[in-house]
């Protein structure tokens, strides 16, 4: 079933928001063993409260807690869930030029949703923040459950020890669904309805460099496509009318930089024909993103971010060449369908994007104000 809203907001956010130094410090103090748990998330606290502040002071309708209680866009999810372990593989993801930290989330049972799990925790907290504010949206972001397979079959040892457990793909997509759809519905039990879910598994398989070297390895696109899409869809099985869920489709955030190019042609078939999502969040701030002519396949009613601000520098564009672009895309979306927004989240993980705190605010005010010459 595709959910949808009732208010249509034609600009948004993906989430993330940079850390504050303040949080930075508490948290190598906790990890440092230096301050307690529960010292780390009164602090936590306070800082989300004075960014919720600020978003809404922005002119913001659907708000975050900027990803302030996680180190990663998508390992503290996948570590939230039943039989499932932190471990530290020999590498990082290898970014453009990066490499990043070296964490993982590996299979050591089965797989299931829990009722502690820190999402569900996380977003109780941001509800009471703004329950009392009329037209403001509490937004959870977790990772795409393709992403979570994704990670699952990472390198030999994750698999190996995933086949322990699980002898078929079919299995596992199964108890990742199940497991998805619990936290789904949990969440919406808390009063959230507006789930996003980021993924990356799309974005590089977009990246024909990529693609050309798992080829090699004996992988098929068109099968890994089917995959995503089918543990994708099994968490968004008879879900409430009233509950949005959208996904974002990312080719890599970290420190500015990146891991993967290509326009979405080759996932326009599987990805927007066909995977059960009110709303795609799109990545079109460069020349690696390619052309609109894809989003020709997203099906009539759904609706379309177009993440034209870049949050990886600070430049800003100028607001004449945003209306052109958005302009352009209307060609193959109707304008009420369209909305504006920078291309990723500022801090998928705690290091940030190299901006300043100042830079980022510019960023989201220009996507404000220019959704608002647009969409007078």
């Amino acid at each position: 079933m595709v959910n949808s809203t009732v208010t249509k907001i034609h600009y948004d956010i993906v989430g993330s928001f940079l850390r504050p130094d303040e949080l930075k410090k508490a948290r190598e103090k906790f990890n440092n063993k230096e301050i307690t748990a529960k010292e780390l998330q009164v602090i936590e606290d306070n800082l989300i409260r004075e960014l919720v502040e600020k978003e809404k002071e922005s002119g913001l309708k659907i708000v975050t807690d900027g990803e302030f209680r996680r180190s990663y866009w998508h390992l503290d999810t996948f570590w939230g869930f039943e039989g499932i372990e932190h471990v530290i593989p020999s590498h990082g993801y290898l970014f453009h030029d990066e490499e990043t930290r070296a964490d993982s989330a590996r299979v050591i049972g089965k797989i299931k949703f829990g009722t502690d799990h820190p999402d569900l925790r996380a977003y109780k907290f941001l509800k009471e923040l703004v329950e009392n504010d009329n037209g403001i949206i509490a937004r959870q972001s977790i990772p795409a459950p393709a992403q979570f397979y994704s990670e699952l079959v990472r390198d030999e040892e994750n698999t190996k020890s995933l086949r322990q457990f699980y002898q078929t793909d079919d299995e596992l997509i199964a108890d990742i669904g199940k497991a998805y759809r619990e936290l789904i519905l949990a969440l919406y039990d808390e009063g959230c309805r507006d789930i996003k879910l980021d993924d990356c598994t799309w974005g590089m398989v977009v990246d024909n460099h990529y693609w050309a070297t798992r080829a090699s390895e004996g992988l098929d696109r068109q099968a890994i496509q089917k995959t995503y899409l089918a543990v994708n869809n099994a968490a968004l099985v008879n879900l409430p009318d009233d509950l949005r869920i959208s996904t974002h489709v990312c080719r890599g955030n970290y420190h500015s930089t990146w891991a993967a190019s290509g326009g979405y042609a080759p996932v326009a078939d599987y990805l927007f024909a066909k995977e059960d999502v009110a709303a795609f969040y799109l990545e079109f701030d460069d020349n690696r993103s390619g052309d609109f002519a894809p989003l020709a396949k997203v099906p009539a009613g759904k609706d379309v971010v177009l993440g034209l601000v870049t949050s990886k520098h600070p430049a800003l564009e100028s607001p004449e060449s945003l209306i052109a672009r958005v302009n352009e895309a209307a060609q193959y979306v109707t304008l009420e369908h369209l909305q504006l927004s920078t291309q990723c989240g500022f801090a998928s993980t705690e290091e940030g994007n190299k901006l300043t705190q100042e830079q980022q605010w510019a960023k989201i005010k220009l996507v404000v104000d220019t959704a608002k010459q647009i969409w007078k």
